[in-house]
């Protein structure tokens, strides 16, 4: 999302219409030329806009109870959503124009979206729209300093600092990924003196009570086919998300992980520009360096100047010898009916402790379930409501055994035909699993509350977590033709 223009008006009984700030971005209105070919719309002078505005508010002009262009009942009025007509004949419109008001404050802006559809489509499908209300609402709270009433010399020394601020949160027309109305009110606040320089990733800084959140996160992929001539593949990326609220402009944490003795070791890592220094062979390890014993295992330190907002500190893979659930499916056709049979089997290795566990059995290229007569072990099996999906829920733990059995058999008899796809037809069928487990990673990566260090003038709270989740974890018909990648390359 980008903003055309952004202006900021203001209207007192009895004065004239002031346009306080405008900017406006050549790149982005560039854009809106390409796009809108033939039926692109510029935007008027300053002048011009600021009486359009003021009209279709109904603040200019008062003795006019009635404008076309405004009060026709043909039109539907949207609130904080304006249509401006620049040349008067309704051919040429601007459309959406946001506004947030505040007293006598107008704040305004016009994002760009594409001008070519035929007809609008809803409002909730326009990201931009309320991106731009969320970015208008951070701006008024800003301006105003969370005063009710607009104080004059507050407003001025804001409005100067407009432009500056604009920069950090809005280059080029194209905000920043970071909550608007949590990062005007953090600019605000004068800056302390001192010779630190501010980074760039950090528009602000904070204050107040200081808390330090850092989390791992493991997703794990798979390919079983469940076949001796075809290689199942599996593997493991990470993320460790960080979210540092802690005083000072620069304040220093360093966060380390920790593997356990005979853990593989992180690869592939890449780092946010926010990390001050790295060892050098923790950023040359890589997924080509397997099975090398001299390969740089740990512990990893990470030392950085945390940025306001929440941020991946960084990204790895890992390599384990196994995934956490093996699992094997036969299906076949007879007479008419599926013959299924499910085995899956949690890896002694990994903690019994779901937070959630699904498997999903989709049927595509047929008709509706008829007749269903499937037993499990454990958990319970549930239908969707377009009859072409078996859902196995599986609930928070595996039996003692480990292992979890799907027995039965389905007949289709629907009149109506179910999602197609070309890949899965006859014998070709999968399994798809959906798990998050808690407090587990399968490198056995982790974060200790004792060695995230903080060197702040404040002790913070600082809070741990880890997980493991799935991804594209399928297991294939054993009995059918199934999908190869390339090779015996990991995924």
């Amino acid at each position: 999302m980008s903003f055309r223009a952004i202006w900021v008006l203001s209207h007192e009984k009895g004065e004239a219409v002031t346009l306080r700030f405008s900017r406006r971005y050549s790149t982005v209105e560039r854009r809106a030329t390409c796009l809108a070919g033939p039926q692109y719309v510029s935007i008027p002078e300053d002048c011009a806009i600021s009486r359009l505005i003021f009209t279709e508010l109904g603040l200019e002009d008062p003795d006019r109870l009635y404008v076309a262009a405004r009060d026709n009942c043909v039109l539907h009025q949207e609130s904080l959503i304006l249509e401006l007509h620049p040349d008067g004949s309704g051919r040429g419109i601007l459309w959406p124009l946001l506004t947030v008001t505040q007293g006598g404050l107008i704040m305004a802006c016009l994002p760009l979206v594409d001008p070519t559809a035929t007809s609008r489509p809803p409002l909730l499908n326009q990201v931009s729209i309320c991106q731009g209300i969320a970015f208008l609402s951070g701006l008024q709270a800003f301006l105003s300093a969370g005063s009710k009433a607009l104080e004059p010399d507050i407003l001025a020394s804001r409005l100067d600092l407009l432009p500056t601020i604009l920069l950090n949160i809005c280059p080029l027309g194209t905000p920043v990924d970071t909550p608007h109305s949590a990062i005007f009110p953090f600019l605000a606040v004068p800056t302390p003196s001192g010779s630190q320089k501010q980074p760039a990733w950090k528009a602000g800084f904070h204050k107040g009570r200081s808390t330090v959140s850092v989390s791992v996160t493991e997703t794990v992929r798979s390919m079983q086919y469940g076949n001796q001539n075809k290689q199942d593949l599996w593997d493991v990326y990470g993320t460790v998300g960080c979210k540092c609220e802690v005083e000072g402009i620069q304040p220093n944490i360093t966060v380390t992980l920790s593997l356990p003795p005979n853990g593989s070791p992180l690869q592939d890592i890449l780092v946010h520009p926010c990390v001050n220094t790295l060892d050098t062979s923790t950023l040359t390890a890589s997924s080509i360096d397997y099975g090398d014993s001299s390969a740089f295992s740990g512990p990893y330190k990470f030392p950085f100047s945390p940025p306001l907002e929440p941020f991946r500190l960084c990204s790895y893979t890992s390599q384990v010898p196994v995934p956490p659930i093996l699992g094997s499916y036969h299906l076949k056709e007879d007479n008419g009916q599926l013959q299924l049979s499910v085995l899956l089997k949690l890896h002694e290795s990994v903690t019994n402790s779901f937070e959630y566990c699904e498997a999903h059995l989709p049927f595509f290229n047929r008709c509706q379930m008829g007749v269903l007569d499937v037993k499990v072990s454990s958990g319970q099996v549930e239908v969707s409501k377009e009859k072409n999906l078996l859902v196995w829920v599986l609930g928070q733990k595996f039996p003692k055994s480990r292992e979890v059995t799907l027995e039965g058999a389905i007949h289709f008899s629907g009149q109506t035909v179910g999602p197609t796809d070309p890949l899965c037809t006859d014998g070709t069928a999968y399994i798809k699993l959906y798990f998050r487990i808690p407090d587990l990673t399968l490198s056995g990566c982790c974060v200790d509350q004792h060695s995230v260090q903080v060197y702040s003038s404040t002790k913070p709270r600082v809070v741990t977590s880890r997980d493991l989740v799935s991804s594209e974890y399928y297991i294939w018909n054993s009995t059918g033709l199934t999908p190869m990648l390339p090779g015996a390359m990991m995924m």
